[in-house]
């Protein structure tokens, strides 16, 4: 928003030497902020000056082009110039150049004399052109920075002056007075709860909030006359609310008559408008949009005379289109408010007018249209047919509803005394105005959100500054938790401008405000003894920190994915794929990744195969994060209404369509573990190193993992693992809870993933981990006796899998088995065909004594046994 200087002075009598620096300090300090100074004074400097042209001689050019020389009065008849400098002649009679003819002898123009400097740093200086020496430039308006018009020059008798209005400037009058170019604007940002501050009306209460200098509401300097519903006829049928909100509860029309087209918009108003960021087009538009500027209202104008019947408020028909103003034609939807007469649509209601009713340069009669809105049918409207403009911006946050008539009858004043119309006497008013909000706040309330002792005189008197009609009573009890004692409660009615004032917790904010955020002590709370971590999340902590010590890099990837990639990594095989139920996005980023995921896997791989195609292919990535599973409800048929609590069946609905959301914890490797070295030779990563990832991070929590053989439609068929929790109920090797997959990624698919072969990965259900931990992982004392190592080789069937052969020696060798490990894995010469031979080191020990070699014999032949009998082992 930005804040002329002079405009505000006439609400708020800011000190002469405030600068625009100094105005956004002040309205810093009660939670505005700051955003850009506009000063045209920045970018002109030099003698301005109206000159008179006493001679033009039009001299065709070779090029076709045919320039004016021109003899340019720049100081009253009679007086010698007072300025001196190179190429300022003391006659006051300048020799110029000018391309523009727009202009004739006698005309009165704009001169800028050499010494002067136009923005963009272009200086002016006398210089020879075509045959002259030119000393000086007769500017246009683009050329001095105050608008986009390059087609001619400033003639200041389109301005308005000249002898008829009593105005007419001499030669060399300072033409930045005569313009006003050394107003300037504070520019401040207003954020969307604080819509009334989108008016000169809204800033000028809030400046005098800030420095206690008295204001004065313009709205209350303008008396409108009592309805008498002989204007414009309208009518308000809105059959399809939204949220049983009416589209517009009222609305406020003027006419005045006998308007002068022709008429420009006077200096002051233009350059006001240009400072504010807007262009001036019109006197009629210009007048819309300054009272607009001023008020906060916006206001829209017809020509009287292309309307056809009553103004109808309604809601669209599905399909029916509008050309709007900006020339484009648009596709209304049935939730769209529109303006309407005889003909049907003439206006977005709100947001932006139609072509056809359009003010123009034959306009005479002026229709005022002066409406309030409901800002959710106007944000909607904004939004879907993307149309921002500066009514919407206003209307869609809400302006005041009490103020209609009184924007309506200041552009009636506006557009009789500058347009020479005159107002006629009927008004139409109808609808019926919304109810004020009416607040009890306890005045021991603030006090107790704040932490400041305000005084009950403060609190009254801040709310009173604010607008607000305040009436102080007493209850015996204040009804508001943390409130403190019972005590007087003050009745505030909200003022009809600040919409945003609903609850006790919004008035603290603005007495807090007002009073001053510097007096808000800076206290650090200290946090109560016997909090921090959940369970589980220190238990994610140790294992996402447990896998970087390992040496893995965390990453985050992308939730979104294709469904061919949920379908792939997402289940187990290809059926279950084809069933599987996935979360569709209704408005994704890409079309491509329009679903969330079932599985940490493919992000993790698009991570991989980024970094390989740009070099670094020796990778080992781990991740941390949701999947998305629903259940057999997803969503919710309806989306309950705002402004009510939904009923507990529908928040139970609502619950019930919520996906599944467990963490995953999911590595990829590929590449090597280590880079080459002098006499270090890296080993490539294999299907072991994903079992170990997803062992280490079980070890973390104390949970011990199951390996056994598995398959995944993903994974290499032969090289794949199933992580099991070995507390769960079942048989070893053959029972417990599957929480996982790990081992080397299917070759066929790498291959048209264009990643290395013998990638490989791992993908454990976190949560389900945590669940499977112990409260209180404890430690297992150490054996000061030393340990007894025996080896053994059993050949086993192809398709006995070796991590059930581990566990059931493990089961076999008893209580003095420290440890079991398979270092080899061999067939071929000397072995059966259809067979493998698997070497195992079996480490004993015991607690209270040194075994003898007897002792770990007798143990690893019971292991043996038990793997004979189980297995059909036999010990080679």
């Amino acid at each position: 928003m930005r804040i002329p200087l002079s405009w505000l002075r006439e609400y708020v009598p800011v000190p002469a030497d405030a600068t625009a620096e100094d105005v956004m300090a002040d309205l810093v300090r009660i939670g505005f902020e700051e955003e850009d100074v506009h000063r045209p004074l920045n970018e002109l400097s030099g003698p301005l000056v109206v000159g008179q042209v006493l001679e033009m001689v039009p001299e065709p050019q070779k090029n076709g082009k045919t320039i004016n020389w021109c003899q340019v009065r720049v100081v009253p008849e009679g007086q010698d110039q007072t300025l001196i400098g190179e190429g300022i002649d003391p006659s006051g009679v300048q020799g110029i150049v000018c391309g523009a003819h727009n202009f004739q002898v006698g005309d009165k123009v704009v001169v800028t004399l050499p010494g002067a400097v136009l923005p963009g740093d272009f200086r002016i200086t006398p210089r020879q052109t075509y045959g002259h020496l030119s000393a000086g430039m007769i500017a246009s308006a683009r050329e001095l920075g105050l608008g986009e018009d390059h087609d001619g020059i400033i003639v200041l008798s389109s301005l308005g002056f000249s002898p008829e209005n009593g105005n007419d400037p001499e030669p060399g009058t300072d033409v930045y007075d005569l313009l006003h170019l050394r107003d300037e604007a504070a520019e401040i940002n207003v954020t969307a709860d604080r819509s009334y501050a989108f008016s000169i009306r809204g800033v000028g209460r809030e400046y005098a909030h800030a420095t206690g200098l008295p204001f004065t509401d313009p709205a209350s300097l303008v008396t409108a006359p009592e309805p008498d519903g002989q204007g414009h006829p309208v009518r308000l049928e809105d059959e399809r609310p939204i949220y049983g909100v009416p589209g517009c509860d009222r609305f406020v029309t003027r006419t005045v008559t006998g308007i002068d087209p022709s008429r420009p918009t006077p200096p002051w108003m233009a350059q006001r408008l240009r400072l504010a960021g807007m262009r001036s087009i019109s006197l009629a538009v210009d007048i819309s949009n300054y009272v607009m500027w001023e008020l906060g209202q916006p206001l829209h104008f017809y020509d009287a005379a292309k309307l056809q019947g009553p103004i109808v408020v309604r809601r669209a028909t599905e399909g029916e289109t509008l050309t709007t103003l900006d020339g484009k034609s648009r596709t209304l939807s049935a939730e769209d408010l529109l303006i309407t007469d005889d003909r049907g649509p003439i206006g977005l209601a709100g947001v932006m007018g139609g072509g056809e009713t359009e003010v123009s340069e034959s306009t005479t009669t002026i229709v005022i249209e002066s409406a309030h809105f409901d800002p959710v049918s106007m944000g909607r409207t904004r939004r879907r047919h993307r149309l921002p403009s500066e009514a919407s911006k206003r209307n869609e946050r809400g302006v005041d509803w009490e103020i209609a008539d009184e924007a309506a009858e200041r552009a009636a004043q506006l557009l009789v005394q500058l347009a020479g119309g005159i107002a006629d006497a009927g008004i139409t008013d109808v609808g019926t105005r919304p109810e004020p909000n009416v607040i009890e706040l306890p005045a021991s309330y603030p006090v107790a959100r704040m932490g400041i002792e305000y005084t009950e005189d403060q609190i009254e008197t801040t709310l009173k500054d604010l607008g607000a009609s305040v009436e102080r009573g007493r209850a015996t009890d204040s009804g508001v938790p943390d409130a403190g004692a019972a005590g007087p409660v003050f009745t505030v009615t909200a003022p009809t401008w600040r919409q945003d004032l609903e609850i006790r917790d919004d008035l603290v904010e603005e007495i807090a405000r007002l009073i001053g955020y510097d007096q808000i002590p800076s206290t650090l709370p200290v946090a109560p003894p016997g909090r921090g971590l959940t369970r589980e999340q220190a238990a994610r902590r140790r294992v996402v920190q447990g896998l970087a010590d390992a040496g893995l890099t965390e990453v985050l990837a992308y939730p979104f994915v294709s469904e061919s990639q949920n379908r792939f990594f997402g289940s187990a095989t290809e059926d279950e794929g084809a069933a599987q139920k996935m979360v569709h996005l209704a408005n994704p980023i890409s079309a491509e990744f329009g679903y969330l995921r079932t599985s940490l896997l493919p992000g993790l791989l698009d991570i991989a195969r980024r970094n390989h195609s740009r070099g670094f292919r020796d990778v080992a990535l781990y991740e941390s994060g949701l999947v998305f599973l629903p259940g057999e409800q997803l969503g919710s048929a309806t989306i309950p209404p705002l402004g009510a609590r939904p009923a507990d069946e529908v928040l139970a609905d609502l619950e019930a369509g919520i996906p599944d959301q467990p963490r995953h914890l999911a590595a990829v490797l590929t590449g090597n573990d280590s880079a080459p070295g002098a006499g270090h030779q890296p080993r490539t990563y294999d299907w072991q190193d994903a079992i170990g990832a997803a062992l280490d991070a079980a070890a973390i929590l104390g949970v011990d993992l199951q390996v056994a053989q598995g398959s995944h439609q993903a994974f290499h068929p032969g090289r794949t693992a199933e992580l099991r929790w070995a507390g769960s109920a079942g048989s070893p090797g053959t029972g417990g809870t599957v929480i996982g997959v790990a081992g080397e990624l299917l070759p066929s698919w790498l291959e048209d993933a264009d990643l290395p072969a013998r990638t490989v990965a791992m993908e454990l259900d976190l949560d389900a981990l945590i669940a499977a931990a112990a409260d209180v992982v404890v430690a297992r004392p150490m054996s000061t006796f030393p340990l007894t190592s025996q080896d053994v080789a059993l050949v086993v069937a192809d398709d006995v899998v070796a991590g059930e052969v581990l566990e059931t020696l493990r089961e076999g060798a008893g209580d003095l088995l420290e440890d079991v490990s398979l270092f080899d894995v061999y067939s071929g010469q000397g072995v059966e065909d259809g067979h493998q031979s698997l070497a195992f080191s079996l480490r004993f020990r015991a607690r209270d004594r040194t075994l003898t070699a007897d002792e770990a014999s007798a143990a690893r032949a019971a292991a043996t046994e038990l793997a004979a009998r189980r297995h059909g082992a036999v010990q080679r």
